[in-house]
């Protein structure tokens, strides 16, 4: 049954709120930083977990250790808008801490996440090994032993307690509590999630946007309009501006490539395994079909993102019409003459060795970790060579400190001069910015209730309050991190 049937069977007149109609929002992560989302949503007797995220800027990566400030056990579900580590990157803390409920997500999301979770468990293990040796070469004994957030298989646990829904699909969650994904147009599989809340004949819809898609973007369907919301948690990662449309973007992509050509350097690209290493495929792909690029050699250089892109392979069904046809027509972004798709350590490294220009896809997206760290070594000292910067870079990050144009950078233990030349696009975010998320909000019939700004660093949400504040007359405010609110 979709929401607006549902709607339309369950219509009531509107009741004032009863004394038992008493929803709970605890914002435990994503309240004025981007990362780390986690909101507890408590409702007569019924616990749900909106995302379980990882905090990855540098001052919060402490509060991955803290206790999650609620029982693990205690929570009946667990709800994962999509698979970026923000979101779900915490999930295996919480299963080996009690949670046995059930994680529902979309299937794509599920495929995703199971990727993405082992990856972080290998990464996990990784540095807490790494951090073991150097104390014992420093021969220095730590307070207490040195522990990865968790392995492999504790992430390998989790999986089970994935339940795959489908979109629009009206699910129940406990007493008097239903709810829905919709398509987000952010990654694959991604969602917007709307809860319907009922007791004594008085029903709430909460809407939360998790990561909102820009319309207009490839690969995907634009993010799905939703028309009824009585409280609404929306993001604001680019709350503070308006990104270069979407020409632009692949403008702006045509030149690093060419610029960088005529110089003879390489063209480094960090980029998220999910969808944004895609999308650079795809606009690389439209760029050679149009002859308006020279025909370099192009590596992903990431296992992550080649197991990503198989996914996205899998998931026709959730094209758009444009790459839909692409694909049709055996002219698939994924397959372009000149990509190769790099999995193993010695491939990676045979990369350093070729001569002329090259273009290298690698990860993480911040720079913080992973293989685009050693490109990096070697190409950003050399002013021929390109950084091109296609998402967000949070504070902190390796990637934001070169982004905001320090002259030297610390890479692998060793310290840089940054002579390459740096270029970010906003426009390949897969975030929609403020005026993008206005329009979308905007398709609302009702005022909401209430709008709570998460999902931004402190000053672009606070900017997204005001300006949305002053758009539309809402009721709007920023939470803090672990504010609680009651909501009727």
């Amino acid at each position: 049954m979709s929401f607006k049937s549902f709607f339309h069977k369950h219509k009531e007149p509107e009741k004032p709120a009863e004394k038992g109609l008493r929803i709970k929002l605890r914002f435990l992560g994503a309240a004025e930083n981007v990362t780390g989302s986690r909101h507890l949503l408590e409702f007569d007797g019924t616990r749900i977990l909106i995302d379980c995220g990882l905090f990855q800027e540098r001052e919060y990566l402490g509060r991955n250790w803290e206790d999650f400030g609620f029982d693990p056990a205690s929570l009946d579900a667990v709800l994962l808008t999509h698979a970026h580590l923000d979101h779900c990157g915490l999930l295996p803390k919480l299963v080996k801490e009690g949670f046995t409920g059930q994680v529902y997500c979309t299937k794509a999301t599920s495929e995703l996440a199971q990727i993405v979770l082992l990856d972080s468990g290998k990464i996990q293990e990784e540095d807490a090994e790494y951090k073991r040796k150097r104390h014992k070469r420093a021969e220095y004994t730590p307070p207490r032993p040195v522990e990865p957030l968790y392995t492999m298989e504790e992430a390998q646990a989790c999986f089970e307690q994935f339940r795959p829904v489908r979109y629009r699909k009206l699910f129940r969650l406990g007493p008097g509590v239903e709810a829905s994904f919709h398509e987000a147009g952010h990654i694959l599989g991604a969602s917007v999630i709307q809860i319907r809340l009922c007791l004594n004949g008085v029903c709430r819809t909460i809407l939360y946007t998790g990561d909102l898609g820009r319309v207009g973007k490839p690969i995907l369907r634009d993010p799905e309009i939703i028309e009824q919301a009585d409280y609404v948690l929306v993001e604001s990662t680019y709350g503070d501006r308006e990104h270069h449309d979407i020409e632009n973007t692949k403008h702006q992509l045509e030149e690093a490539v060419n610029r960088t050509w005529e110089a003879g350097g390489n063209l480094v690209v960090p980029s998220f395994s999910i969808e944004r290493s895609q999308e650079v495929l795809y606009y690389m792909n439209e760029l050679l079909m149009e002859d308006r690029i020279p025909h370099i050699m192009t590596f992903l250089d990431s296992p992550m993102a080649v197991r990503v892109t198989r996914v996205f392979e899998d998931h026709p069904e959730l094209y758009d019409q444009e790459m839909a046809e692409l694909v049709r027509n055996d002219e698939s972004p994924f397959s372009f003459k000149g990509l190769k798709l790099v999995e193993s350590t010695r491939e990676s490294k045979a990369i350093n060795h070729i001569k002329g220009t090259i273009m290298i896809i690698a990860g993480s997206g911040m720079c913080t970790g992973g293989r685009i760290k050693h490109h990096l070594v070697n190409n950003i000292s050399r002013p021929e060579s390109t950084i091109l910067f296609v998402g967000y870079q949070a504070h902190g990050t390796l990637g934001r400190r070169i982004v905001d144009g320090e002259p030297e950078v610390r890479i692998l233990g060793k310290t840089f001069e940054v002579k390459a030349s740096v270029v970010q696009a906003h426009g390949f975010s897969a975030h929609a910015d403020r005026k993008e998320i206005l329009t979308w909000l905007q398709n609302l019939k009702n005022k909401p209730r209430k709008v709570f700004v998460i999902h931004g660093e402190r000053d672009n949400a606070h900017q997204f309050r005001d300006y949305l504040a002053e758009q539309t007359g809402w009721d709007v405010m920023v939470p803090k991190y672990r504010d609680e609110v009651i909501i009727d």
